[in-house]
């Protein structure tokens, strides 16, 4: 990953790296390998997560479709 730094203004390259950071999920990637999680548990985790995005997609469609 890369950020510019314009004019030595850190905060603004810093904030640009977070919100890339924050997109590309790598926070939420971090948080997860903090600990050791059993392969039954990352597979439960994984499947419950395609539900919840699958659910959200359905919902979505339904909006939008209204059928």
């Amino acid at each position: 990953m890369k950020v510019d730094v314009r004019d030595n203004n850190i905060d603004q390259a810093l904030r640009v790296l977070k919100k890339k950071m924050q997109r590309e999920g790598i926070y939420r990637e971090m948080k997860l390998r903090r600990h050791f999680e059993k392969p039954s548990i990352r597979r439960a985790r994984e499947k419950a997560e395609a539900v919840r995005r699958f659910r959200k997609l359905m919902r979505k469609r339904l909006e939008r479709e209204g059928y």
